[in-house]
């Protein structure tokens, strides 16, 4: 019997030893918002109005202080996020104020306004 509750303690205590990055595995950059409203690929583009931050055009990303998104149940918060296509970071420069469409969590439209 004690074998028994020994081998259940050590196997409890191999799970809460678990790291975090592995805990964490497979999720992306924006798991954490996943509840904050639907992310489906299926789903129309939201639109939503922010401010450059930071471009990254090697790894095709932006980086936006974005205003509250109410159809996603986002407040306002600074994030970064993949572009669908590379070309929509041309001519983009820190500080400029855009309007954005996402498809899931990918700017799929960009303006800048």
């Amino acid at each position: 019997m004690k074998t028994v509750f020994a081998a259940a303690g050590l196997a409890a205590l191999a799970l809460a030893a678990q790291p975090a990055g592995a805990q964490m595995a497979g999720m992306d950059d924006h798991a954490g918002h996943a509840g904050h409203g639907a992310t489906s690929a299926a789903v129309a583009p939201v639109g939503a109005v922010g401010v450059v931050r930071a471009i990254d055009a090697k790894a095709g990303k932006l980086t936006l202080a974005h205003e509250a998104i109410p159809a996603l149940k986002w407040p306002p918060m600074t994030m970064a996020f993949k572009v669908a296509d590379p070309a929509l970071l041309n001519g983009l420069t820190v500080g400029k104020k855009v309007r954005f469409k996402l498809q899931g969590q990918t700017i799929v439209g960009l303006t800048v306004l």
